[in-house]
């Protein structure tokens, strides 16, 4: 049984041809993109000269975000840092906006936190790292009760919330997909840009996850640093302390499942490892239920659906754990742009 195609999802995959495609339908949306544009250069520059408020925490504040809508790989380069940055004698913490959960206020979020309430993201966050995580709308205001909770806490991360600019960071990442690139380059709506690519050149560092061939649309710049992102291990969503390899699939009735912000890159990945599979893409942050998966045979999918099909888990269900392998020369880069408290 396939599942069927959400509304939510048609209208992503809609959009996704409209902006990555050659076709000139995004035209008709462009006065709306010069529209946005126009609202996003007055809003920033309202914080700039402090019209709008913008607050300051106690501690170094690094954002690792992107200037386009969908998936880049930001989730895994946070875990990344906060790792690195720990293993160099920092303290860090992470706060995340909880996108997908239904949260009121400022909340921490621990590795058995309800998914729905926290979002998915965040979820995985703090599965997969030892260090505070909390949500909230308001990132300075996550901030602040991390802080209360955990004084410990040197420095923060926030995943994702590069253009909220109410929260005053220290360093700015730009992640970004360097075989997608930007699509047909516009804003939004009749292109994936939240702001235009001249924001690049203002970030500390631009990380390019390599997926494939570099797309010709990316800039040349000289803060940019190369990203992969790997993992060979499945793990059973059932029973974690069963893995595999991807050889064990060969021959075996497979479907893969992705609600991420680009379900394809977790498709070709799959086709590099050899494993032949029936695709089904959801849409971002999709809320699984059991019966969206009841496919014959074994299904696998990416960490970020995981957290979400935990509570109906089957011995089918198989999960592909990624780590982040950025340059090297990145961390040197983030280090002294702290100024080497921690050596």
């Amino acid at each position: 049984m396939v599942a069927p195609i959400t509304p939510a999802a048609k209208l992503a995959d809609w959009l996704q041809r409209l902006w990555y495609d050659t076709t000139p339908w995004h035209a008709l949306l462009i006065p709306l993109s010069w529209l946005f544009g126009l609202v996003s250069r007055i809003r920033r520059t309202l914080y700039h000269v402090d019209l709008l408020q913008r607050q300051r925490l106690a501690v170094p504040v690094i954002v690792v975000g992107n200037i386009s809508v969908g998936g880049t790989g930001k989730t895994p380069l946070t875990i990344w840092l906060a790792q690195k940055l720990a293993a160099h004698g920092w303290h860090p913490g992470i706060i995340s906006r909880g996108y997908g959960g239904n949260a009121s206020a400022a909340q921490a979020v621990t590795a058995h936190s309800n998914v729905y309430i926290t979002g998915d993201e965040p979820r995985l966050l703090a599965q997969r790292v030892n260090c505070p995580v909390w949500i909230s709308r308001d990132r300075p205001a996550a901030g602040r009760a991390l802080l209360a909770a955990h004084p410990e806490t040197d420095i923060i991360i926030s995943d994702d919330g590069l253009q909220h600019y109410a929260l005053i960071r220290d360093i700015e990442i730009v992640v970004v997909d360097s075989a997608r690139g930007f699509g047909n380059a516009r804003l939004l709506p009749a292109g994936p840009l939240r702001e235009p690519l001249a924001r690049l050149r203002e970030a500390d560092a631009v990380v390019l996850n390599q997926t494939g061939a570099r797309h010709t649309g990316i800039p040349t710049l000289s803060n940019s640093y190369m990203m992969q992102l790997a993992g060979n291990e499945f793990v059973n969503l059932k029973h974690p302390e069963q893995t595999a390899v991807a050889a064990d699939f060969h021959g075996c009735d497979i479907h893969a499942v992705a609600a991420i912000g680009h379900p394809q890159r977790f498709f070709d990945q799959l086709d590099a490892m050899g494993i032949l599979h029936t695709p089904h893409a959801f849409a971002d942050h999709h809320p699984y239920q059991a019966s969206d998966l009841n496919f014959p045979g074994i299904i696998i999918m990416t960490e970020k659906d995981a957290v979400k099909c935990e509570a109906f888990a089957t011995e089918q269900m198989w999960v592909l754990p990624i780590q982040a392998q950025p340059d090297p020369a990145l961390l040197p880069h983030i280090l002294a742009k702290l100024g080497n408290q921690h050596g």
